[in-house]
Parts: C-alpha cells; sequence; structure tokens
C-alpha cells in the first residue's frame, strides 16, 4: 500500500490536479488506487451547478495519474521523468461519478517498452463500472526549471 506521502514521492501532481489518495496494490503489471471523490472538488461548482458530476476526462486523468504510479514507483531517477498521455482508445463513461463516492481505479499494462506504455483500465464505484479506456503513455525526461 501506497499512502498519500509516497504517491506525492512518486508523482508530480498537485492540488487541485492530484487525484489518487491511496494505491491499494501495486505489482508486477497491475496497479488498483482510489480516488475519494468529495463535493469540495474545485470542478464541483461549475460541473454541474446543483447536480455535481466529476467530469469523465477527470476520471480518465486519474486513471492514467494510477498507471503512471505503476511505471515510476521503481524507477530510481523518477523525479527526472515525466509520464505523458500519448493516446487514449476505447474510452467508455457507464455512469456518472459524484460526490461521495470512492472511485476505485485499476490499471493493467499491456504493452511495456522502456519509454512507451499501453495500459487497459476500469474504474469503479463499489461492483459498478463508471468508466474503462486503454491508454497509451510515453517516458520522457523532465525538463530543468527555471530558477
Amino acid at each position: 500500500m501506497i499512502d498519500i506521502q509516497g504517491i506525492l514521492q512518486i508523482l508530480p501532481h498537485r492540488y487541485p490536479f492530484l487525484l489518487v489518495d491511496r494505491v491499494l496494490e501495486a505489482g508486477g503489471k497491475r496497479i488498483v488506487a482510489i480516488k475519494n471523490v468529495t463535493f469540495n472538488e474545485p470542478f464541483f461548482p461549475g460541473h454541474f451547478p446543483g447536480a455535481p458530476i466529476m467530469p469523465g476526462v477527470l476520471v480518465v486523468e486519474a486513471m492514467a495519474q494510477a498507471g503512471a504510479i505503476l511505471l515510476l514507483r521503481d524507477i530510481p531517477d523518477r523525479r527526472e521523468k515525466l509520464v505523458l498521455f500519448t493516446g487514449i482508445d476505447k474510452c467508455r463513461f457507464r455512469r456518472p461519478v459524484v460526490p461521495g463516492d470512492q472511485l476505485v481505479l485499476d490499471m493493467t499494462i499491456v504493452k511495456r517498452r522502456p519509454n512507451f506504455a499501453v495500459m487497459a483500465g476500469v474504474a469503479r464505484v463499489g461492483e459498478q463500472v463508471v468508466a474503462e479506456a486503454q491508454l497509451s503513455s510515453a517516458m520522457t525526461d523532465r525538463p530543468e526549471e527555471d530558477s
């Protein structure tokens, strides 16, 4: 299990764009992580007033972040790397994600090369599938920060 402090050591994302709260299991080609969806999320006031729904693109982003944790967790120089989207295929949304839901993100590596990966992902709330997608990504060197 990886808690939020461990996640912050692996991913470069920060509030309000860090969308993984905990990793329940990670090993080999699979990771299972969670995102606790609360009414305090910054996107809910505008999406949609009176009927808050987590944007589907952010559900997919949460899946991608879980996948990035799996790809980066065992790389010694991970602070010098970024995992970037290169494609989203076979994406389907099955039901809305709303405040109070706990999003379970299940990602499996389908293909992996040193700087490229394809993952199949499923996001669930309880036993219900809310989204599924095949995500591809490339690992690149992180640009140096300006001082």
